[in-house]
């Protein structure tokens, strides 16, 4: 079962396959307030890590469209491999 996390705590998927990471946040986003959150994928590989925020982003902006989602990523390369399909509501750290 999901559970709401305080504010300043990074959603994290426990699961491997990128598919799961993605139907996890996803059911987040769906069942709880969270225009504003942090999700930690930086366990995972690069292309895995641009797939999971890419469809989450996407997922979130059409709950969200003015909210943000802090997405912490293992490399830069993540933010530059999805730059051009940016939404405007994902934010790249390391």
């Amino acid at each position: 079962m999901i559970q709401l996390l305080p504010q300043k705590e990074a959603l994290t998927p426990n699961c491997a396959n990128p598919a799961d990471a993605v139907e996890f946040i996803n059911d987040y986003i769906e069942k709880h307030s969270c225009s504003k959150m942090s999700v930690d994928i930086s366990f995972m590989n690069i292309l895995d890590a641009c797939y999971v925020s890419t469809l989450c982003s996407t997922k979130h902006y059409i709950k969200y469209p003015k909210g943000k989602i802090n997405w912490r990523v293992s490399s830069n390369l993540v933010k530059e491999f999805n730059k051009d399909l940016e939404l405007g509501n994902a934010i790249y750290s390391i």
